[in-house]
C-alpha cells in the first residue's frame, strides 16, 4: 500500500511543474507582497514549455500579454489557486513595490517596519515619490489612476510643479490609455491588470522605445491641464516655427488668462474650456457638445444677418471645429458693457489666418469662420479648414470684454504662436 501511495505522489509530482508562492500580506487583493505575517502558501500553478505560468483567470483578458511579461520579469505573481485576479484593484504600496521591482531599484531587505517600507524608501531616494502625492488614506489605501499616472510618468524622468499635469504626461508618453472615448477616469482605482500594463509601458520608453497614443485620452488629458486641447487635435496648426518652442508649444498657453476682469469692475467672465473637434473623425468623443453636423453652417458673409446664407459644414469634413463654452460671472453697466440678454458669452477670437475674400464669400473655406445654427451668431463655435488657408500674422487666441468704448476695453491672449506658415 505504501508503494502505492509513493507512485502516486511522483506521477502527481510529474505531472504537474511546481513554482512556490508565499502569500502573506492581509489584503486579499493583493499577490505582490513581502513576508511580514509570517504565514507559508504553498502553490502549485501550470507552467507552458517555456516556463511560463499559465494563469486560469487571464485566457482571454485583453493584459494577457502584459501580465505573462510582468510575471516572466519577476514583478508581479500569480495566486495560490493560479488566478491573477487581473481586475482586482492594487494599493499604493503595492503599485510602488512592482514599479521598484521592475526598475531592479537596489533594495534592502534588511529594514524593519512594515513589509513595503523599504521600496518606498527606495522611491522616494529615485524620486518616483513623494509624501505629497497621496493627500488622503495611506498607503495601504486603493491608488488611483492620476496616482499611477504621477508615478508612472516620473519614472521615465518626467517633471512639473502642475499638479493638473500629469495625466497629461502619461498620457502624451502613451503610458496610459482611456477607458474609451476620452474617459480617463482619474479618480477610479488602479487595477492590477492596468498597473502591470502601465509597468510594462515604463520599461519600453525607458529602453528607447516609442508607445502608441490615444488620443482622445491625451486630448481629454490636456483640457484638465489647462482648460484646451487644441494642441493635441490640431498640433500642425498650433505650432511654432522657433525650434526652441516647437517641442513646447502647448506650455505657452495662459491658462490664468481664461479669467477676464474690466478695468472698472463692472464686468467679469470666463472661459471655461476650448475644444477642438476634428470633422474628419466621425468617432471624435467631442462631437456630442455640439449640434448635429447636418444643422450647421460657417457663416460666408460675416456682415450679414440672413439665414440663408451660409454654407453646410457637412460640406467641409477636413476641417476642425472649435467649440468653446464660457460664462459670464457679472456684468453690472449696460451702458458700458453688452447686457448678458444680448451677448451670454465671453466673445472669443482667433486671428492670423486669412484667404481671398471673393472666393470666401462665394463658398471658400479659406480661412477661420464662425458657425451657426438657426441665425448668426447662435453659436460659440469655429470651423478651421485644415488645408487652403495663408497667415497674415501670428495665430492668435484672445478674450475680451464687450464693450461699446475703447476706453473701457480690454483684451487678454490666451496663446500667440507663429504657426506654420509665419515667421516669427
Amino acid at each position: 500500500m505504501k508503494n502505492k501511495t509513493l507512485l502516486g505522489v511522483l506521477v502527481t509530482t510529474l505531472a504537474v511543474v511546481g513554482t512556490f508562492t508565499v502569500l502573506n500580506h492581509q489584503s486579499v487583493a493583493n499577490a505582490e507582497d513581502s513576508s511580514d505575517t509570517g504565514s507559508c502558501i504553498i502553490s502549485v500553478s501550470k507552467e507552458t514549455a517555456t516556463g511560463v505560468l499559465q494563469l486560469s483567470d487571464i485566457t482571454t483578458h485583453w493584459a494577457k500579454g502584459a501580465i505573462d511579461k510582468a510575471v516572466q520579469l519577476g514583478f508581479a505573481k500569480g495566486y495560490p489557486d493560479g488566478t491573477f485576479k487581473p481586475n482586482s484593484n492594487v494599493t499604493r504600496a503595492e503599485f510602488i513595490k512592482m514599479t521598484v521591482e521592475a526598475l531592479k531599484l537596489p533594495v534592502d531587505s534588511n529594514t524593519g517596519g512594515t513589509w513595503y517600507d523599504t521600496y518606498v524608501n527606495v522611491a522616494k531616494k529615485a524620486n518616483l515619490y513623494v509624501e505629497a502625492d497621496f493627500k488622503s488614506g495611506n498607503l495601504n489605501s486603493q491608488m488611483t489612476r492620476k496616482e499611477m499616472a504621477r508615478l508612472s510618468s516620473r519614472a521615465i524622468g518626467e517633471k512639473t510643479t502642475d499638479d493638473a499635469k500629469w495625466m497629461y504626461l502619461a498620457t502624451k508618453k502613451g503610458l496610459i490609455s482611456g477607458l474609451g472615448a476620452g474617459k480617463l477616469g482619474e479618480s477610479e482605482n488602479t487595477t492590477r491588470a492596468q498597473s502591470v500594463t502601465i509597468i510594462g509601458r515604463i520599461l519600453t520608453v525607458n529602453a528607447g522605445g516609442s508607445l502608441p497614443v490615444d488620443k482622445y485620452a491625451a486630448a481629454s488629458a490636456e483640457v484638465v491641464w489647462h482648460g484646451t486641447n487644441i494642441f493635441t487635435v490640431m498640433p500642425e496648426v498650433f505650432t511654432s516655427n522657433d525650434p526652441n518652442k516647437k517641442d513646447k508649444v502647448a506650455e505657452l498657453w495662459k491658462k490664468e488668462n481664461m479669467i477676464i476682469n474690466a478695468k472698472d469692475g463692472e464686468y467679469s467672465g470666463e472661459i471655461e474650456y476650448i475644444i477642438a473637434i476634428d470633422l474628419a473623425d466621425p468617432n471624435d468623443p467631442n462631437l456630442k457638445l455640439i449640434p448635429p453636423i447636418s444643422s450647421l453652417k460657417w457663416q460666408n458673409n460675416t456682415s450679414s444677418n440672413s439665414t440663408l446664407e451660409g454654407i453646410p459644414i457637412s460640406k467641409w469634413k477636413d476641417s476642425y471645429l472649435i467649440y468653446f463654452k464660457s460664462k459670464v460671472i457679472y456684468s453690472k453697466n449696460s451702458a458700458h458693457y453688452v447686457p448678458v440678454s444680448t451677448m451670454n458669452y465671453v466673445p472669443l477670437v482667433i486671428s492670423g489666418t486669412y484667404g481671398d475674400v471673393n472666393e470666401y464669400v462665394n463658398g471658400t473655406l479659406n480661412k477661420i469662420a464662425p458657425v451657426f445654427k438657426d441665425k448668426p451668431r447662435d453659436q460659440t463655435i469655429y470651423i478651421f479648414p485644415k488645408k487652403g488657408w495663408l497667415q497674415n500674422g501670428a495665430l492668435t487666441v484672445s478674450i475680451y470684454a464687450p464693450s461699446y468704448s475703447n476706453y473701457y476695453a480690454k483684451n487678454q491672449d490666451l496663446v500667440s504662436v507663429s504657426g506654420p506658415f509665419f515667421k516669427e
